[in-house]
């Protein structure tokens, strides 16, 4: 018997909003509930153990298994998003599960319990051998791109399966975890990832789908691509190998292109290309992953690296950032850092100075934690891209209507007719409010709001038609409109974007270090006079002279403020009671 850990992460707009306070069940195969849990500030739940079958039964192709443990998890917040159950989420010994669920707000009330099902790992099926390129392609980018997204196709390439667009990170770890084992050797995992990606940016390279028409750049047909199941759940160990990894491939020396790095399982199918399964014992004998993608694929290829990432301005400055760095890739960390806080509260802020403190140390411990990085405080090429990512994700969905193009949406919707060539404020009211849904609904594409109906807007309102029902013809008549009001109205109140830095009433930031008795200085008194407001609403809270010093009095009303709302009652003000602290006190005096 063994035992491994699930920890759920719940988020809206594509990791941009944490969902807080969202309960979280957890069933074994008979529906019984083993756990009941609450997410905290940025979305997370406790890490709970849960039973899994011994992780010897996972190391050999010809045992019959079991080799995992399955359970349902059911994840809802009442009156504001659709419930989301997730069947089947699979649980390994020894291992770590992160569970991301993207939670939609409700609309028309209707639909309200979205329902999924893992199915089992691709290494256990037997899976057809992947076709081969046997034609020319027509055209060929001039470099390498790593993407920042992927759109991937539910099915195969004619079928009629809805598309995704996720990013390029979080595709591959999809893959991975759907594909293989997270408790082979870490030497195996690596070359199965890297073998992935090569995958992917071949496909993404050669335009192999676009390049004939179609609006995808991989399905997850494995009779033709890889395995990718949306909303699955995603292993710890997976996940840190591909924030390390995402941006290397294979290629054969002196050429450009990715490899075409065609795999199969090796048990149930045989191809001229990798055996996952063969990968295990490789491992085992002490190879590295170089040497394991040498043993199926030719002598002379290489893992290489590009920075080329689209859609992303700024990348890895070449060498890690840590404690006395200095210069402007550091203040461009802070800066993202703080803006990540807005959404993220747990991260404290720091002073954008350009200097790699302690405080801006721990902030990248906090900001590693949240996201399954190893936590050591140094920003590497892992932890700096999985800034980025989030950097961008938050600005785009609060900075929408922030960029010199502010809105008046006004209560009524337009009655005008708008289509493919029309300009003007409509068109760009229209982009305005798919950019800021499309945060919420991954098959909805962003456009460039610049007042000119392009094709590219067409594809996005067919989208936000298909998806709610609407006749997709791409034309913004009365019926479109009134929905695209009803939708922004319903996700703006239900999941409230978070105030800017220079907003008025803004919680004060974390000052970085406990505050304990014996502390003393302006954060003491920010904490007595929150205490006090609090306590207006709560008179089990003593009422405190605010005058700097945390002595036995303000520990007790500390104590009563944490036993309140929840938090663990030691009478010390970290991270989790100051941000609730000054929360609740925001809400008390508005």
């Amino acid at each position: 018997m063994g035992y491994g850990h699930l920890i759920v992460q719940v988020d809206t707009g594509d990791e941009a909003l944490p969902v807080h306070g969202a309960t979280v069940l957890i069933r074994d195969g008979g529906g019984n509930v083993l756990h009941k849990l609450l997410t905290d500030a940025d979305g997370r739940t406790v890490s709970v153990k849960l039973y899994a079958p011994d992780k010897y039964h996972t190391l050999d192709p010809n045992d019959a298994g079991p080799f995992y443990s399955v359970y349902d998890v059911e994840v809802r917040l009442d009156g504001k998003f659709k419930t989301r159950i997730i069947h089947d989420v699979e649980i390994f010994d020894t291992e770590e599960t992160v569970l991301p669920v993207h939670l939609h707000p409700l609309t028309d009330g209707k639909d309200d319990i979205e329902e999924i099902t893992i199915p089992k790992p691709d290494i256990l099926n037997n899976t057809e051998v992947k076709e081969e390129q046997r034609d020319i392609v027509p055209y060929l980018p001039r470099d390498v791109i790593i993407p920042e997204f992927i759109t991937v196709k539910l099915g195969r390439p004619d079928s009629t399966a809805r598309t995704v667009r996720v990013r390029f990170p979080e595709y591959i770890k999809n893959v991975a975890s759907s594909e293989i084992f997270p408790t082979w050797p870490e030497a195996a995992l690596e070359a199965n990832i890297i073998a992935q990606i090569s995958f992917a940016l071949n496909r993404v390279f050669t335009e192999w789908y676009r390049s004939r028409g179609y609006n995808f750049d991989i399905t997850n047909s494995t009779a033709v691509d890889q395995a990718y199941v949306d909303g699955r759940n995603i292993f710890a160990n997976i996940s840190q190998i591909v924030d390390r990894l995402f941006t290397s491939f294979a290629r054969r020396q002196g050429r450009l292109e990715p490899f075409f790095t065609q795999y199969c399982n090796g048990t149930t199918v045989t191809c001229s290309g990798l055996s996952q399964w063969g990968t295990v014992p490789l491992a085992n004998r002490g190879m590295t992953p170089l040497q394991i993608l040498r043993n199926y694929y030719p002598n002379d290829i290489q893992i290489v690296t590009s920075d080329n990432i689209q859609n992303i301005a700024e990348s890895y400055p070449g060498t890690a950032l840590r404690e006395g760095s200095s210069g402007a890739d550091v203040r461009m960390l802070q800066q993202y850092l703080n803006r990540i806080r807005v959404n993220y509260p747990l991260i404290p802020q720091v002073n954008p100075n350009g200097q790699f403190d302690a405080a801006t140390k721990r902030a990248v411990e906090t900001f590693q934690g949240i996201f399954n990085l190893t936590k050591d405080g140094i920003v590497g090429r892992a932890t700096w891209y999985r800034i980025v990512q989030l950097y961008v994700a938050v600005t785009r969905l609060a900075a929408m209507d922030s960029e010199g193009k502010w809105i008046g949406l006004g209560a009524t919707p337009p009655t005008a007719t708008i289509r493919e060539g029309s300009r003007g404020s409509n068109v760009t009211k229209l982009q305005y409010l798919l950019n800021y849904i499309s945060e919420f609904y991954e098959t909805i594409d962003p456009v460039i709001q610049d007042s000119s109906f392009r094709k590219s807007t067409t594809d996005s309102v067919r989208a936000f038609q298909k998806q709610f029902g609407l006749n997709a013809d791409g034309i913004v008549g009365p019926n479109t409109w009134r929905k695209l009001y009803q939708v922004y109205e319903s996700i703006s109140k239900n999941a409230p974007v978070p105030p800017s830095p220079g907003s008025p009433n803004v919680s004060e930031p974390y000052p970085g270090t406990l505050i304990r008795l014996g502390s003393t200085g302006n954060s003491v008194r920010i904490i007595q006079e929150a205490l006090n407001a609090v306590g207006s609403v709560r008179p089990s809270i003593q009422r405190l002279s605010v005058d700097g010093i945390f002595g036995p009095m303000t520990q007790n009303a500390v104590r009563e403020f944490q036993r309140l709302f929840g938090l663990q009652t030691d009478g010390i003000v970290g991270p989790a009671t100051w941000e609730r602290l000054i929360r609740e006190r925001n809400n008390t005096i508005k």
